[in-house]
Parts: C-alpha cells; structure tokens; sequence
C-alpha cells in the first residue's frame, strides 16, 4: 500500500534563491511552484535587507519569518472557529 502512495507522487523541479530542487510530492506541480516561489521572495527579501548574511542564516530568518505568519494565520483562525462555536450555543 505505501508504494503505492509514493507512485503517485509527482516531481517538481523548482528554483530556490539560485539552486534547484527537486520536490516529490502528492500536491499538484502548480502548487510547489507557488510555495517555491513564495521561499524564493521571502529569502530574497531578507537577503536585500541584510546583504552581508550567509545563505544559511538567510534561509533560517525565512523559515521563521513564514513560520511567524503561519502561526497568527492559526491563531486567528482557531479565534474564528471558537466564535462561531459561542454562536451555535446562542
């Protein structure tokens, strides 16, 4: 059962701050772009503000940068479903 999962993973190749990765996953080539591309801004953005930084610190200040994001998205998002749940016991 499990290879069978893993035949339906397709690859990506997708572009990184200059480097090539190859991305096998069940979300649709299209998708990884858009994710891909969304890193590449991001260490892009950091990179232009502090141009002195290794590429390593450059990739951990996105990941916490979009993990930053990520988290109050969540947050607000659990903050709307305990509303909505208030409202339904109303």
């Amino acid at each position: 059962m499990q290879q069978d999962n893993q035949n339906k993973k397709s690859r990506t190749v997708v572009n990184i701050y200059d480097s090539e990765y190859v991305v096998r996953s069940d979300e649709a080539p299209e998708y990884i772009e858009i994710i891909a591309n969304y890193v590449d801004q991001k260490m892009r953005q950091i990179a232009q503000k502090n141009n002195t930084l290794p590429l390593y610190k450059i990739a951990v200040l996105a990941a916490l940068n979009i993990a930053d994001e990520q988290k109050k998205i969540q947050d607000d998002y659990d903050s709307l479903l305990k509303l909505i749940e208030e409202a339904k016991e109303l």
